[in-house]
C-alpha cells in the first residue's frame, strides 16, 4: 500500500511481542519498505510496553487477540507475521490467508505434517505467499558456505556436521508450548544441512537425553545426536543442546575430497589477551538474538521484497518445508523407537 505520494509499502501486523516477535518489530520498524499498523499480543499491558520501548508510531494499534479480526478486515494490511505460542500458529496463518494476507511465519506452521500440508494449500488457494521462517539460510556465514560448496571448492561432500547449544536454559513454561526439541531446535539444522548439500536424507537415527529432570517430566529432552545418511554417501551429524553454560554454540564443519569448509562461533571482537598465565579470548555470543541478528534482519528485507515484486520468488518453498518437517519427524521417531528410520522423496 502506497504511503501519501511515496514509495510503496507493505502495510504490515505483527502477533506476538515475545522474543521473536521484538526481533520482527524491530526489523520491520528499520525497513523503510514497510509500515506496522497492529501489533496483536495476548497480554495487551505488555505489547504496549514493547511498543513503546521500541518507540512505535502512536498511530500503530497494539490490540489484543480476541480483537485480530480488525487485522483481518483491514485493507490496509497486506502481510501478517506470526510469531506466537505454536500451538496458535495453524489457526492464525489460515485466517491470514484467508482474509488475503501475505504470511510470514516462525516455524513451525502447524503441529503435524497434515496441517503444514494444508495450510500451503490455503496459500495456494488464496493466491497469497507463506513463507516458513528458517532464518539460517540468510546467515552469510552459511549462505556463503553453500555458494562456494556448490562452486566445486572443496569437491564432493563426505561429511557434514552441525553444532547447535543453546545459551540459556528456556524454562519450562516455554517448553511446554515449543513443540518440543526436534520441532523447535533440530529443525533449523535439518533445514540447513538439507539446504546446503541440496540434497535429503536416505535415513536417520538418534539418540537423546534429558539431563534436566523439569524437562525429562515434560517428555522431552535437551540433549541430541542425529546421523543422517544421504542419497550421494555424504554423513551428516547434528549435535544439539538446549543448554551451554559457556555460551551460544553454533559451528559447521563441512568436509569434502578438495577440503574443508568451517563455520566457526563469533565474538563481539577477536581480541585476545596473552598473558604470563596464558591466552583468553571473548567470550562467545549469548544468545541466538546476537548470532543470528543479521540473518533475521536479511529474511524480513527478503519476505518484503517479494511483496513488492523486487524479488521473483520466496527462498524457502513449500516442498522444502514439508521435507523438513517430516525429517525433523523422522528424527523424534529414532529417538522414541532406537531405531534407524528410512525415508523417501519422490
Amino acid at each position: 500500500m502506497a504511503s501519501g505520494d511515496g514509495p510503496r509499502r507493505v502495510g504490515v501486523a505483527i502477533f506476538g511481542a515475545g522474543r521473536a516477535g521484538q526481533i520482527h518489530l524491530k526489523n520491520i520498524l528499520n525497513l523503510r519498505k514497510a509500515h506496522l499498523r497492529y501489533l496483536v499480543e495476548e497480554n495487551v499491558s505488555h505489547g504496549q510496553t514493547v511498543a513503546q520501548d521500541n518507540l512505535v508510531d502512536i498511530d500503530v494499534k497494539v490490540i489484543s487477540t480476541k480483537e485480530a479480526e480488525q487485522v483481518f478486515a483491514d485493507l490496509r494490511v497486506e502481510a501478517v507475521i506470526i510469531c506466537t505460542p505454536t500451538n496458535t500458529h495453524e489457526e492464525l496463518v489460515r485466517r491470514a490467508l484467508e482474509s488475503g494476507k501475505a504470511v510470514f511465519c516462525e516455524k513451525p506452521i502447524a503441529h503435524t505434517l497434515e496441517g503444514v500440508q494444508s495450510c500451503y494449500e490455503h496459500a495456494e488457494k488464496n493466491n497469497m505467499p507463506l513463507f516458513c521462517a528458517f532464518n539460517r539460510r540468510f546467515d552469510p556465514c552459511i549462505s556463503q558456505m553453500r555458494n562456494r560448496f556448490h562452486e566445486g571448492e572443496i569437491g564432493q561432500a563426505q561429511s557434514i556436521k552441525t553444532c547447535s547449544r543453546g545459551g540459556s536454559l528456556p524454562t519450562p513454561e516455554y517448553i511446554k508450548i515449543s513443540g518440543g526439541i526436534f520441532h523447535d531446535c533440530a529443525i533449523h539444522d535439518i533445514d540447513a544441512v538439507c539446504w546446503l548439500l541440496g540434497e535429503r536424507p536416505s535415513s536417520v537415527f538418534t539418540q537423546a537425553h534429558a539431563f534436566h529432570e523439569e524437562i525429562g517430566r515434560l517428555g522431552d529432552v535437551d540433549q541430541v545426536i542425529i546421523l543422517m545418511k544421504f542419497p550421494s554417501g555424504c554423513l551428516g551429524s547434528i549435535d544439539l543442546s538446549r543448554h551451554a553454560a559457556y555460551g551460544y554454540d553454533q559451528r559447521i564443519e563441512f568436509f569434502g575430497s578438495k577440503g574443508m569448509l568451517e563455520k566457526r562461533n563469533r565474538s563481539p571482537t577477536t581480541v585476545v589477551r596473552h598473558l604470563a598465565t596464558g591466552a583468553a579470548a571473548e567470550p562467545i555470543d549469548r544468545s541466538f538474538t546476537q548470532r543470528y541478528r543479521e540473518s533475521y534482519e536479511l529474511e524480513m528485507t527478503h519476505f518484503i521484497d517479494v511483496l513488492l515484486g523486487n524479488e521473483d520468488a520466496l527462498l524457502v518453498t513449500k516442498e522444502e518445508t514439508l521435507h523438513v518437517c517430516r525429517i525433523a519427524s523422522a528424527c523424534e521417531e529414532s529417538w522414541r523407537t532406537g531405531k534407524v528410520v528410512n525415508l523417501s522423496f519422490n
